[in-house]
């Protein structure tokens, strides 16, 4: 069995584990000793400031590619929105009211394998003047792009892509056919040979094994991300995870746990489904590992409030929002 305090030295140290050390991590899984420990990585390897950010929705539904958990997948029938391009006041007004609410960076999210053309330029466009008026660095999540499309988005002023890798590389084939986590990671090479910093994190719950839920976090590793946001399935009628068994609190927490001794400077990020875990749920993952998380709504499904987070943040020991 795995011994977790030295374990836990060799990340303190400036070591990073070996693959089969993150897998022995699992022989404690919800034990107090594997929190504790994560715990202890977090306080001393981390930023004491918790990082919030917002996304806004900027193309949604008629998405070409099959991923088994996505209301927005035309494979699937979800009745989620469907619209081409937001309205450009709406958009400004959303990101309006994250700057007041101090929210650092912000998002631009479509739907899509990919968005090029008109599109591109048009939310290029957007992004520039998101960060020319309220100061907030840009961010954005629009599919495989090329690697010319990376360099406009750099050119936009962004400073960070999202590609998540959703699942590990053993069953990611079962979740999605049309596109691979191979295309994935090259696209995230696009985006950094483009200057830009990586966000690449998964959806757990979506009857993956403990096992390939560290196999996500070892993967990721490779790709070098500086934000992991860790979603959990919202099982969403019409998808075909729409039956999926929730994942256990202890299950959820492990998994953050084991994600910081892999990662032990990374911003993991709270994303979707956090509302999984009870109140006590979600201040004990902030405190073994979650220092970030995107808030207000989250695409098709509800995000947290602003202020509820930052109260929690605080009351789990984060001195900063």
């Amino acid at each position: 069995m795995a011994d977790i305090n030295l374990l836990k030295n060799k990340v303190l140290s400036g070591d990073a584990i070996t693959d089969e050390e993150a897998y022995s991590l699992l022989d404690h899984a919800g034990s107090d000793e594997l929190y504790k420990a994560a715990e202890e990585i977090t306080r001393r390897m981390c930023s004491h400031s918790f990082d919030p950010c917002s996304i806004a929705n900027v193309k949604s539904g008629r998405c070409s590619e099959n991923c088994k958990w996505c209301a927005q997948s035309a494979h699937h029938s979800t009745g989620c929105d469907v619209y081409d391009l937001i309205d450009h006041d709406s958009c400004m007004a959303t990101a309006r009211d994250c700057a007041r609410g101090g929210i650092k960076h912000f998002s631009l999210v479509a739907s899509g394998k990919r968005v090029e053309g008109r599109s591109l330029t048009d939310i290029c466009s957007l992004l520039r003047e998101i960060k020319a008026e309220t100061g907030m660095a840009t961010c954005a999540s629009l599919g495989l792009l090329t690697e010319d499309a990376m360099k406009q988005m750099a050119e936009a002023g962004i400073t960070r892509y999202h590609c998540n890798l959703e699942t590990a590389p053993s069953f990611f084939p079962q979740l999605c056919t049309t596109h691979t986590i191979d295309d994935k990671i090259t696209t995230i090479n696009h985006a950094r040979r483009a200057g830009l910093d990586i966000c690449s994190g998964g959806i757990i719950g979506m009857g993956e094994t403990a096992r390939q839920r560290v196999e996500l976090a070892l993967t990721l590793r490779k790709v070098a991300p500086v934000s992991i946001p860790i979603n959990i399935l919202c099982p969403i009628a019409g998808t075909p995870l729409e039956n999926m068994k929730p994942l256990e609190e202890h299950q959820i927490l492990t998994t953050v746990a084991i994600f910081r001794f892999v990662h032990p400077r990374v911003q993991l990020r709270f994303a979707g489904g956090r509302s999984k875990l009870s109140r006590d749920g979600q201040l004990k993952a902030m405190r073994i590992g979650v220092n970030g998380a995107i808030v207000g709504d989250l695409l098709t499904t509800i995000g947290s409030q602003v202020e509820d987070d930052r109260r929690l943040a605080a009351e789990a020991g984060y001195t900063d929002f």
